[in-house]
């Protein structure tokens, strides 16, 4: 081909490389949305950041799988993560919004309320992970017409449920109590101000 002949991709090639091109952007902007949500529900700046703590976990799992499984990182495969994003943080959910109302009804520390919540939260967090784990199977083993489509989606599900579900449950309650000590050394006043005595009080 000549030097002067230059090449470019059209239609819906070009759809899907620009697409590709802001799966960073798309990402971060689903996290940022998540971060305002959750920080309107809570009412704080610092338990978001305790869910979303568990979202790290699920990402390495779903590059994991599909390096394994030697699948690319597709406009598929990020779908998938972002549908992650919805699945894993659940687990946070359910277990700092029962620790925060533990703490402000009825009065208890920050480390016996997510104590508690861990192992009452912790039958409904393996009952809808092992749901959508179990949904995520058919698409990344399945075969048939249009299997290879929908294979890095549930490949990137189920690597990433497996790993988010072993660590979370030990990251998170470790996590919420340190954020909590960190609100509690920056919203902590001084106890005893000192003033120059008027004259008349030191006679």
């Amino acid at each position: 081909m000549p030097a002067s002949v230059d090449g470019s991709l059209q239609g819906t090639a070009a759809a899907y490389k620009t697409i590709g091109g802001n799966e960073a952007w798309l990402i971060l902007a689903a996290l940022g949305a998540v971060y305002i949500v959750l920080g309107v529900l809570y009412e704080s700046f610092i338990h978001p950041i305790t869910i979303l703590s568990t979202l790290p976990s699920a990402g390495v799992g779903a590059l994991l799988a599909l390096r394994l499984f030697h699948q690319d990182l597709d406009v598929i495969a990020i779908i998938g993560i972002i549908l992650l994003i919805g699945i894993v943080k659940k687990n946070g959910i359910m277990i700092v919004d029962f620790a925060l109302d533990a703490e402000r009804n009825r009065e208890m520390s920050p480390e016996e309320a997510i104590f508690e919540a861990s192992l009452l939260r912790f039958r409904p967090i393996l009952m809808t992970t092992l749901c959508a784990l179990f949904a995520g199977i058919p698409l990344a083993f399945g075969s048939g017409i249009g299997s290879e489509l929908r294979r890095p989606l549930g490949i990137a599900m189920v690597g990433g449920l497996l790993v988010s579900q072993v660590l979370t449950l030990y990251t998170t309650p470790v996590i919420y109590v340190f954020f909590d000590r960190l609100a509690q050394r920056f919203a902590r006043k001084p106890k005893h101000t000192f003033t120059n005595p008027h004259p008349a009080e030191q006679l």
